[in-house]
């Protein structure tokens, strides 16, 4: 896939490198490795006779590993959210019942973020008085709904054929 920007080479090189320190970082091995590393350091304690500079050669260690690792882990929780921000936000916008107000929802002030908390807390409560939480209505619900869309999408294509738009129509095949 083309990317939709084109970047300095730096950033790209970064986000790359950022990605690939995360995944090592979170695996099983990384974690034996810094167990490893730890036992090794108490291993040789009583050969440095336990001190200032043995100590410290594991406090530094440890600190610059998670200074820089602070920066790694907030970088990729910024793709994340963002990520799924836009996933959520094409979700609203596709689906015609659900409000476009909550597309930029993240900008909203926390007291405003509140409220809207209020209101979805009340609309499901209001649903759970309605409805059996014993129930499952979201698979014929979303059968429903995304047949319903199709069908008009359907509708749509037949009545405005694709070169033509809503104030035109194109003569039928023949």
């Amino acid at each position: 896939m083309k990317p939709l920007s084109e970047k300095k080479s730096g950033i790209r090189f970064f986000e790359a490198m950022a990605a690939k320190v995360i995944a090592a970082t979170g695996s099983a091995w990384a974690f034996f490795v810094a167990l490893g590393v730890i036992i090794v350091w108490g291993l040789t304690g009583p050969v440095f006779h336990y001190s200032d500079t043995w100590q410290l050669v594991i406090n530094t260690g440890t600190t610059i590993i998670t200074f820089l690792m602070v920066f790694l882990i907030q970088k990729s929780q910024n793709k994340d959210s963002k990520s799924i921000q836009l996933k959520l936000n094409e979700l609203i916008a596709a689906h015609k019942q659900a409000s476009n107000r909550l597309i930029d929802v993240e900008n909203l002030s926390e007291e405003e973020l509140d409220i809207l908390h209020k209101y979805y807390h009340v609309m499901a409560e209001e649903t759970a008085r309605k409805i059996s939480m014993n129930e499952s209505h979201s698979v014929e619900e979303a059968i429903n709904g995304a047949l319903s869309k199709h069908e008009e999408h359907l509708r749509r294509r037949k009545k405005y054929p694709e070169d033509a738009g809503p104030g035109e129509t194109k003569p039928p095949a023949m």
